[in-house]
């Protein structure tokens, strides 16, 4: 979904498909041919038209620049590049598990404090917490005749 800024400026979400292949290997600083092979590899996968074009999102654009520096400045292969990759997608989508783990627990705490605040003070004290059962073990042997 695009929105216009006070100056006029139209922005674009980061993973609308808007670019093509050309534009985004300027904007990437890569001839469009290694982009296809980042493609064919998995490296980077950008969306498809209805006939099959390429159209690639600000955040692919992103993602070709680090695969770029990666290979570049930091001397990894391109095998290794991808694993880098899918383990930060790993990551993202487990900090978001987390997150919607943590809102549904605060969710839950907030229903019981108001189900709690919802017992009338005069009960309270007769409220007994429940424990837990114990986990002994009693064997029971039958005393030997005599």
């Amino acid at each position: 979904m695009s929105s216009t800024h006070q100056d006029g400026a139209r922005s674009v979400a980061d993973d609308a498909p808007v670019f093509v292949i050309s534009v985004a290997a300027e904007l990437a600083g890569m001839h469009a041919q290694t982009l296809r092979q980042y493609d064919r590899l998995g490296l980077v996968s950008p969306g498809r038209t209805p006939g099959g074009g390429r159209r690639y999102s600000p955040r692919d654009v992103a993602l070709l620049r680090e695969v770029q520096r990666l290979s570049q400045e930091d001397g990894v292969n391109l095998a290794g590049i991808k694993r880098i990759i899918e383990l930060e997608s790993q990551v993202e989508a487990l900090q978001a598990r987390v997150r919607e783990l943590l809102e549904a627990l605060d969710v839950s705490e907030a229903r019981r404090m108001a189900a709690e605040a919802a017992v009338p003070a005069g009960y309270r004290r007769d409220l007994v917490p429940r424990s837990r059962p114990g986990s002994a073990l009693v064997v029971w042997r039958p005393r030997a005749e005599r």
